[in-house]
């Protein structure tokens, strides 16, 4: 009777302790779930240079916890409306007044988070040196997006190329004085680089020059100052700017560690503007 109890007393214990075992092997395991869990940030941004921005920012925020995926876009118009409709958390490819500008156009509800850098606008030719080579008659190729058509043409008024009437975006229709007779031809952006052996210049968004293995700083004949008010921003949807996965990312694409990617690899073409 007495070795009947105590073997039912040690089968007990045995199995207690197994039940122990399970549960602090579980809740290990359920802890250590926690901590490689991963939220998501989605992003849309076009290849050069917010790709490459961000692919130095995404080691950053996996040690805060998120899991910065990148989808890619060559358009500024996609990526938008994919994060108004919620298919993406973020974009970063565009400055304020173009964003103002799409707001209006397409009644979309993004906001501006942080800058992030600014991409100095330049003219690039395949067929003149220097600007003075300019012939009477040239066309000249510049986006056709409103704010960056109007800023591209903002440096031809800096040259004294062009005057224009006093408006908030210029385009061709607005010219009142041009001395040369230049044709302007306004064209997608990502087209511009592409077009360079068919016109004799074009102004072309740095991220697209960069891209087609032109450096502002050595090809460009004339380059937009760097005090200009375009920087490049982290545009969300409005609403969102208060979740704490965009306020990581602000975070980590405005610090010190980004600062000095940009100022490495891009050595001045591209300026960080935070």
């Amino acid at each position: 009777m007495i070795k009947n109890i105590l073997k039912f007393t040690l089968a007990g214990a045995v199995a207690l302790g197994l039940t122990a075992c399970d549960s602090k092997d579980t809740k290990k395991v359920e802890e250590t779930k926690t901590e490689v869990k991963q939220t998501v940030i989605k992003i849309g941004a076009t290849p050069v240079p917010h790709v490459e921005i961000l692919e130095a920012v995404k080691p950053l925020l996996k040690a805060k916890g998120y899991d910065l995926q990148i989808v890619e876009f060559t358009d500024y118009v996609t990526p938008n409306i994919a994060v108004n409709e919620g298919e993406l958390d973020a974009n970063f490819f565009q400055h304020l007044p173009y964003l103002e500008e799409f707001n209006k156009n397409k009644n979309t509800d993004l906001v501006k988070t942080v800058n992030v850098h600014l991409e100095p606008m330049g003219l690039y030719s395949n067929k003149i040196k220097a600007l003075s080579e300019l012939e009477d008659g040239a066309t000249i190729a510049v986006p056709n997006d409103p704010t960056n058509e109007s800023r591209a043409l903002d440096i031809l008024v800096k040259e004294g190329l062009l005057t224009f009437k006093d408006v908030d975006f210029k385009t061709v229709v607005d010219i009142v004085e041009n001395p040369k007779n230049l044709k302007i031809k306004e064209l997608d952006a990502p087209q511009l680089p592409r077009v360079l052996d068919e016109v004799d210049a074009a102004i072309i968004n740095t991220n697209y020059a960069l891209a087609a293995n032109l450096n502002p700083l050595k090809d460009a004949l004339v380059i937009e100052s760097k005090d200009s008010p375009y920087a490049n921003i982290v545009v969300v949807k409005k609403g969102n700017e208060n979740k704490d996965s965009i306020k990581a990312l602000n975070e980590v694409i405005n610090s010190s560690e980004i600062k000095k990617f940009i100022n490495e690899k891009y050595q001045g073409s591209i300026v960080e503007a935070f």
